[in-house]
């Protein structure tokens, strides 16, 4: 199946059949699979409809709130000033180097090291000069240097600008016959990864570059390995920010060439950030305390913690921390939401349910069974104290865009639940045009209401065609937690995932097959997406850059398996590293 032919659109709800009851002497059962049985009364008279209850059985959390209210906070007052001292470091050896090659160097070194943002003008004056260089091709370093010019390229395209492939046309002419050494073939690597749809010199060399750089890895001290594989395996630009800078402070600190002011800075840095998240945490933790869906909800996945620290994965700067606030409560309710549709409620609750929040209206909401109404009136009151908040701050009346996506993910969640019931599976368009929505849509206007300074009209009307700069970042996604979770998921009895309706529509057998071709969806998806990201102008960079990383942070919790859904591996180990265990200085 070829995938410019996956148009992103919403499909209609499909029709589903109700079954009405019936009066009977015995007990009359249903299939379980429609989550409806029928038991007879006493009198053997009327029957009544009791749901039938599925049972995921999620693992417990990991993190109770008394032990996130322990958490230490760090920084002293001595921390601070010594952070202000290696920041005017920074600004004086960006001013005085004037090797344009050195001045990449150091900015992509802050990048890794995640101390950019504290040098956004810094940067933006040195790439922004280059970028006019690259454009007549004056810059002779470039030409004669690949490594710089793929070095150039790669922090160009990552910080927006449009810049052309044909910056590495010197590929072209050396590629045959011409050695290159490991560190210029991974910095090739790293930028052709980079690749829009339709740029097929770099997809080349992507090609050109992983295979040699395979061939020279056996050689290699094992540290330079063990960066070799982690690049192979996910590269730069699709890996979390905040999780690749604590591996890259490690590896820096080790690297011959380190700068000893720039790597205390980064740590220095990274602690401060992390016990700022501590506080953000410990509040967020005394609110779904609160809440208390972990006791009045059993059946629904307790995950704070993981929903903060996809809030980090999505702007993790110290100024974003009203957007993190509300993307974790966003993704708390969008998980309970989830297990109320896929695992709680019967299909006739779910369309109750859906109608309620279309009405967005508390009062209505009595013909719900309890549990229902405990969501809805928590979720009521938590987005309508949101809008008050960007009404004071942004002069905005958010209700109509916040409402909207949650009427979507509902709609999308009920469309997948009536496939379910009626034992349909779609195709794979079909699963797709869907899905994106399913994931996590109700973060779409929260992420822009609080990483945007200014909010437009024009902004506000492109955001809500969905376009694809929206709709690409959560398809991905989409098809990454489909990698981890859709066995687990068919197990329990879902709804079926990507994975199968490609297995049923191309008449597959073999589930390797399937994945190799996710894979393939996924790398020609992300060409898409560097292609919106560096055309599209009604959303401000913070936003965009938000929307990319949505992208990253799904590969980061999903790539070795469930990192959601099973709290014991790896996200444990990103949770203690980014949220928990400061940096040793």
């Amino acid at each position: 199946m070829a995938t410019s032919s996956f148009l992103l659109s919403l499909i209609p709800c499909m029709p589903t059949t109700t079954t009405t009851t019936t009066t009977a002497a015995l007990p009359m059962w249903r299939n379980p699979s429609s989550q409806n049985r029928l038991v007879a009364t006493t009198n053997a008279q009327i029957s009544v409809a009791i749901p039938f209850r599925r049972s995921a059985n999620f693992q417990p959390s990991l993190w109770d709130n008394r032990y996130i209210q322990s958490l230490k906070i760090d920084p002293t007052e001595k921390d601070l000033t010594r952070i202000n001292m290696l920041k005017e470091y920074v600004k004086r050896t960006l001013d005085e180097e004037k090797q344009a090659f050195r001045r990449l160097e150091i900015i992509d070194t802050l990048c890794q090291l995640g101390v950019a943002y504290h040098f956004e003008q810094e940067i933006e004056n040195v790439l922004g000069t280059l970028y006019k260089s690259v454009e007549s091709m004056t810059n002779v370093e470039m030409k004669e240097d690949l490594h710089y010019a793929a070095i150039l390229f790669r922090l160009l395209r990552e910080h927006g600008y449009n810049v052309s492939q044909d910056v590495l046309n010197i590929f072209k002419d050396i590629q045959n016959g011409t050695f290159i050494d490991t560190k210029t073939l991974l910095s090739l690597y790293e930028a052709s990864c980079l690749a829009k749809e339709g740029e097929d010199m770099l997809v080349g060399m992507r090609h050109f570059a992983s295979k040699h750089i395979q061939e020279l890895a056996a050689s290699l001290e094992p540290s330079q390995r063990e960066h070799v594989v982690r690049s192979l395996e996910l590269p730069l630009t699709w890996r979390m920010p905040r999780w690749h800078s604590w591996y890259f402070i490690h590896a820096y600190q080790k690297m011959e060439n380190m700068d000893p002011n720039l790597l205390e800075l980064a740590k220095l840095d990274y602690n401060k950030v992390q016990s700022n998240y501590k506080k953000e945490l410990k509040t967020l933790s005394r609110w779904w305390s609160n809440v208390g869906f972990s006791e009045k909800l059993s059946f629904s996945r307790d995950r704070l913690v993981e929903n903060y620290l996809f809030s980090i994965g999505w702007a993790f700067k110290p100024m974003f921390e009203r957007c993190r606030e509300n993307i974790t409560k966003v993704n708390c309710f969008v998980t309970t939401i989830d297990d109320i549709y896929d695992v709680h409620g019967s299909l006739d609750e779910l369309e109750l349910f859906t109608s309620a929040v279309e009405r967005w209206d508390a009062s209505t909401l009595e013909e719900l069974p309890d549990y229902m109404k405990i969501c809805l009136l928590e979720l009521f009151d938590t987005i309508n104290e949101t809008a008050k908040d960007i009404l004071e701050t942004k002069g905005i009346q958010a209700i109509p865009y916040l409402r909207k996506y949650w009427i979507d993910l509902c709609r999308a969640y009920l469309v997948e639940a009536k496939w379910y019931h009626s034992g349909y599976m779609p195709t794979l368009k079909e699963y797709l045009d869907n899905a994106w929505i399913s994931i996590s849509a109700p973060v779409i206007p929260h992420l822009y209401f609080f990483t945007s300074q200014e909010i437009t009209k024009e902004a506000l009307e492109y955001l809500e065609s969905n376009p694809e700069i929206i709709r690409l970042p959560f398809m991905i996604s989409r098809l990454w937690n489909d990698m981890a979770t859709s066995t687990d998921e068919m197990k329990r009895g879902d709804v079926p995932k990507s994975i199968q309706c490609y297995l049923h529509e191309e008449s597959v057998v073999e589930e390797d097959v399937a994945r190799k071709f996710i894979m393939g969806l996924i790398d020609d998806l992300w060409k898409k997406l560097n292609k919106e990201r560096s055309s599209c102008s009604y959303f401000e960079e913070p936003f965009i850059v938000a929307l990319m990383d949505v992208t990253r942070m799904s590969q980061s919790i999903y790539q070795h398996g469930d990192g959601y859904g099973r709290q014991d591996g790896e996200t444990k180990d990103q949770i203690m590293s980014l949220l928990i265990e400061p940096i040793q200085l």
